[in-house]
């Protein structure tokens, strides 16, 4: 179930960051009865942009094929990292 507090309980700050990095979800925050911000931990918003990142790595690639690109296989893609990355 979603946290959810109207904009007024920002007055709150420290109760707001405690509750932020215990419950670790973002705080959804409400004005006039509508949705107007999301708060959340610096840890949950590196996850958020780090499953971003790859989500959109993934996205990039699927275009790339759908452009024609032609895929390569696990094997040969594990022998280029290796080579990159370890000589």
């Amino acid at each position: 179930m979603p946290t959810i507090m109207p904009i007024r309980d920002l007055r709150n700050t420290s109760e707001i960051s405690d509750l932020a990095h215990r419950i670790q979800e973002p705080i959804f925050i409400t004005k006039n009865g509508y949705s107007d911000l999301v708060v959340m931990s610096a840890e949950l918003y590196d996850k958020f942009a780090q499953n971003n990142k790859i989500d959109q790595a993934i996205s990039e690639a699927e275009k790339e094929v759908e452009d024609g690109a032609k895929p390569i296989s696990v094997k040969s893609a594990k022998k280029k990292l290796d080579k990159k990355y370890y000589g």
